[in-house]
């Protein structure tokens, strides 16, 4: 920890974008009263009242529209994930020997344990990283869970010890200008979706699939020889830098499991092969898998009501991803979808649909009359309009017959008649239980 003090001590530092991760590591920074200056500087202009908190002593603001001018005058800058490195006031700062760091670049160079293992992957890093905390808990290792999932690395940095285990989820623009990589890297899936324009909460910046690529690999490429790659057998590298480290690759597993669908089948081969490379017994990694019941909202199952079974995946916000959850079940579907709209197509989800739905109760929303249009062009017209959750949970079950699924999926962003995917997903379990 010393070291890591002694980096900050006395410089003028700046908090590029005031996210989650900025915030938790600016309470470490205070709570071990680093002698330094820090500047927030965010496009927000009304922060400074959200974070009454930290209006004290060596805390200045730089908010609004010139929050990110002028950067070379700082010593370092901590950049959230979302700033994008090409730009030129980066490359401005840069050019004047300002260091660029994050907290997840920060935790690679100082972390008190080795221990770390990295996942990322355009889908199924959140599910897979999770499976992983699950097994190595169940071996009776300490284990510590962070990253993109929600859960800032210095929120329990102080806790660590040489020891520990720590299970990363690892998103391309956490990991474009890592300079290490983890001792364990999983590499789910790579696919062209995060590609696709995005929503306000979640941009995204990068320009083409080499770039996309490039980032997530970083997770591997800086790998020594005694480090362990677990990659997807699907990927396939052409003239890439894939690290020293042993590569290990994976296709599907027939570990007993609560979670549905092939996608994850998947999932849990990557993750059984990260807990064998760190050792752990397979009758262990069988128990794991077996206990851990998936993420929420993430074709979660809610529960069987009416001899209807219900699950919530308010987080498949692209077509390719309600495409997964429709194929994840036999039995008639019920389909709740629709929402905001981020520019995708929907002519592979609206075929899908009419091979495996019974009805498709539409949340409203600016995505939701492009799916309409591309579900009656192939002659689909089992559908209706809501304008809540309360009423489209209503529908679905006057639609449902015996057995069917009930499945909030919706291929679109939330904001509109949501804030964002967790409260729609919330909202659509609170309707079903009551």
């Amino acid at each position: 920890m010393l070291n890591i003090l002694r980096k900050f001590k006395d410089k003028r530092i700046a908090m590029l974008g005031f996210g989650i991760e900025n915030r938790a590591f600016l309470k470490w920074t205070r709570k071990h009263k680093i002698e330094c200056e820090i500047i927030i500087c965010d496009q927000k202009k009304d922060l400074r009242l959200l974070y009454p908190e930290f209006n004290q002593e060596n805390i200045n603001w730089n908010l609004g529209s010139d929050f990110d001018k002028n950067l070379k005058q700082y010593d370092i800058i901590l950049r959230v994930p979302g700033y994008p490195l090409f730009k030129p006031e980066i490359k401005k700062a840069l050019r004047a020997g300002v260091k660029i760091t994050s907290p997840t670049k920060l935790f690679f160079e100082f972390s008190p344990t080795k221990n770390i293992i990295g996942v990322t992957g355009t889908k199924g890093k959140g599910t897979t990283s999770g499976l992983i905390v699950e097994i190595i808990f169940m071996a009776n290792k300490k284990v510590y869970w962070g990253g993109n999932i929600g859960i800032p690395i210095f929120d329990f940095f102080d806790k660590l010890k040489k020891t520990d285990y720590v299970v990363l989820e690892l998103s391309s623009f956490q990991l474009e200008d890592l300079e290490a990589s983890p001792r364990i890297g999983v590499i789910t899936n790579l696919s062209q979706e995060h590609l696709k324009p995005a929503d306000p909460v979640n941009p995204n910046y990068h320009k083409s699939m080499k770039e996309y690529t490039d980032a997530k690999l970083n997770i591997i490429k800086h790998q020594k020889k005694n480090s362990i790659a677990v990659i997807n057998k699907k990927i396939k590298f052409k003239n890439k830098k894939l690290g020293s480290g042993k590569k290990i690759y994976f296709t599907k597993s027939d570990i007993e499991s609560r979670l549905v669908g092939e996608h994850n089948k998947e999932n849990i081969a990557a993750a059984a092969e990260a807990a064998k490379a760190i050792g752990i017994r397979e009758a262990v990694i069988k128990k794991g898998v077996k206990k851990f019941k998936g993420l929420e909202h993430r074709i979660e199952f809610i529960g069987k009501y009416n001899r209807n079974k219900y699950y919530d995946d308010s987080f498949a916000t692209t077509p390719e991803s309600s495409v997964i959850a429709l194929k994840s079940f036999d039995a008639p579907i019920i389909l709740l979808a629709g929402g905001a709209d981020k520019g995708s197509s929907f002519k592979k989800f609206a075929r899908e649909i009419k091979k495996r739905t019974r009805f498709t109760v539409l949340l409203n929303g600016k995505a939701t009359p492009r799916l309409k249009k591309e579900l009656g062009r192939i002659g689909y017209m089992d559908m209706q309009n809501v304008d809540s959750m309360k009423e489209a949970v209503r529908l679905a079950r006057k639609q449902a017959k015996t057995e069917d699924v009930v499945l909030l999926s919706p291929a679109c962003a939330s904001f509109g008649m949501f804030n964002n995917y967790k409260e729609r997903g919330d909202l659509f379990k609170k309707e079903v239980k009551e």
